[in-house]
């Protein structure tokens, strides 16, 4: 698996992590609102009207109902983008994080407007009466080259075929891989329920949906998506109620700090514009999917006559998802403290590095020095070698434990529930667990330090009158 990460961290330097990423993603969003006249605003009453069956013909053909088509696509984004999104942007860039996802989705809704209506417009109606559509459709009859003597090229159909290719591959590391992961750490860090177990579970419930195709899938959602939605904003808005003297200056953070980055306070070492605003976009795209392609697929199967009206019902999508729950969840993180709090937890290991040297927190130029390492601005030395553990506390010198961006404290070694004495291999700052491997459990490192993600979320929901209780919102949500 750190093969794997190491390899995702070097694809991500390249396309999503890079600057010209956030520019395109923007700059579709843009030329859509300025070329259509901002059409997230002129339409959403409008939209709204759609999804309550106002205008729906018994002759409409389609699998599904607006509202299904609309739950269905919000089924994919409401709880990655919610509870893991959010708090991983915030955990990256802090308050002015959630700006910029707020940017993303306003554009964004304009960019799902387009990509749905192009996508119900050259959808495909099978012999047995099924819908099949999506970006690869109108790819394959629309973009094409004609040459001048008449001769079409068939250029469609092959970047169809990558686009399908690529969004079967991006539906485990945006799809359904985070939200395993997101369910199955507030399983854990709620119920203490293995993660392994809840990945199981969640696959044979997953299989008995998906196995009755879209209408079935359609049908759950429709049911699923708005009562896990309406649990998770009533217990948010608890959070937020208990915190209420930190709404406004939370609020204030949010928009203060938006085109200068967000300052260093608490365990939170500070991000520079650059960083902030790559950060937020991308876990606002990660939020809600506008421009990725994959929500147009589910939209396609939706009964109307014109499909314009189904792009009028996507632009509902990035502001349910991203502008109100997002929201409240970025209010619940940053009203209630958590977000730059030190926390006793166990380290994960795609956090956990160790660097070469003696960094201290209380330094400010190291302080200063480090955030700029986690902005990507610079780099420092990581450790190679053997770390000498003896009853669970690492003995050796001039090395810098860093665990999720900020400096690791009290830090203990177990080995299941003892306190680990040996050696540790380390390679390029990175634990060599696999190398501790056999037949003894498994070595874990714990300790403080900031945390991200679902944990970070379910940390969160425990600061309000609910106390302890307030983490099961976020498991059942």
């Amino acid at each position: 698996m750190q093969k794997v990460n190491e390899f995702l961290l070097f694809l991500n330097n390249y396309l999503g992590g890079h600057a010209w990423f956030v520019y395109l993603l923007l700059g579709t969003g843009v030329f859509f609102t300025l070329y259509l006249g901002l059409p997230q605003i002129r339409y959403f009453g409008h939209a709204i009207r759609i999804v309550k069956g106002r205008f729906d013909r018994a002759d409409d053909i389609g699998d599904t109902s607006h509202f299904q088509a609309l739950t269905t696509a919000l089924s994919g984004t409401v709880g990655t983008g919610n509870i893991a999104g959010v708090a991983l942007a915030i955990h990256l860039g802090g308050p002015a994080a959630l700006f910029w996802m707020l940017v993303t989705a306003m554009l964004g809704m304009t960019t799902k407007f387009v990509e749905v209506t192009i996508s119900h417009k050259y959808r495909d109606i099978l012999p047995d009466g099924s819908i099949s559509g999506g970006p690869m459709y109108y790819m394959k009859k629309r973009m094409n080259i004609t040459t001048r003597k008449g001769k079409i090229i068939k250029t469609g159909a092959v970047l169809g075929a990558f686009f399908a290719f690529a969004t079967i591959l991006s539906s485990f590391g945006t799809g359904s891989l985070p939200q395993i992961n997101s369910i199955s750490e507030s399983m854990f860090t709620s119920f203490g329920i293995n993660h392994t177990l809840t990945g199981g579970v969640l696959a044979v419930l997953l299989g008995l949906v998906i196995i009755g195709g879209i209408k079935r899938i359609a049908k759950v959602t429709s049911t699923l998506v708005p009562m896990m939605a309406l649990i998770y904003v009533v217990g948010a808005i608890l959070v937020i109620a208990t915190n209420y003297q930190n709404i406004l200056p939370s609020l204030g953070s949010i928009f203060t700090d938006a085109f200068t980055g967000s300052a260093a306070v608490g365990g939170f070492l500070g991000a520079g514009f650059a960083f902030t605003f790559n950060k937020g976009v991308n876990r606002g795209l990660f939020s809600n999917e506008a421009g990725q392609g994959s929500a147009p697929i589910a939209h396609s199967a939706a009964k109307a006559q014109e499909p314009v009206s189904e792009g009028m019902v996507a632009i509902l999508e990035p502001f349910i998802d991203t502008i109100i729950i997002c929201t409240i969840t970025g209010l619940v993180l940053l009203s209630s403290g958590v977000w730059n709090e030190k926390i006793d937890n166990r380290f994960q290991q795609a956090d956990l590095q160790i660097v070469e040297g003696t960094y201290l927190e209380e330094d400010e130029n190291d302080r200063v020095l480090m955030a700029r390492v986690f902005s990507n601005d610079t780099t420092l030395a990581l450790f190679t070698g053997s770390l000498q553990v003896e009853e669970g506390t690492v003995t050796s010198d001039g090395i810098t434990i860093i665990h999720a961006e900020s400096f690791a404290e009290n830090v203990v070694v177990t080995r299941g529930k003892e306190k680990y004495t040996g050696p540790i291999p380390v390679s390029e700052g990175v634990v060599r667990f696999s190398e501790l491997s056999g037949e003894d459990e498994p070595v874990y490192f714990s300790g403080s330090s900031l945390i991200h993600s679902a944990a970070l979320t379910t940390e969160a929901f425990k600061r309000s009158w609910m106390g302890d209780w307030g983490q099961y919102i976020v498991s059942i949500g």
